[in-house]
């Protein structure tokens, strides 16, 4: 028997699984980085109404930072709502069938009073 031509068709019946798997932890990687970027801005952003900056400065800072970014901004009372919603495209081939319109979504409540 030929085993080197055994371990070459086992490998190409691997292959296909192997670079799906890649490609899926390359993009829940960059799910995470992205993620921890908007928390980070959403943060900064907290803070900035916490500090009572004016919305000219705020909006500045929104517009210099955060790209591809859905911010919603809501006034209820003495609370400020902030919420950052980003509609994330995977790179991974037929992930997209998987996971339809995966929005990574972070929400933050300030105190205004």
């Amino acid at each position: 028997m030929n085993k080197k031509g055994q371990a070459l068709v086992e490998f190409i019946i691997i292959l296909p699984i192997l670079i799906f798997m890649l490609f899926a932890i390359i993009d829940f990687g960059m799910i995470t980085y992205n993620k921890n970027r908007m928390e980070s801005l959403i943060d900064d952003i907290k803070e900035m109404y916490q500090k009572e900056e004016s919305d000219d400065t705020i909006n500045k800072f929104i517009k210099e930072n955060i790209d591809g970014v859905k911010v919603t901004i809501e006034q209820k009372d003495k609370y400020i709502y902030i919420d950052l919603t980003k509609t994330y495209k995977f790179l991974t081939p037929g992930m997209e069938l998987l996971m339809k319109d995966y929005k990574i979504d972070i929400e933050r409540t300030v105190y205004n009073g």
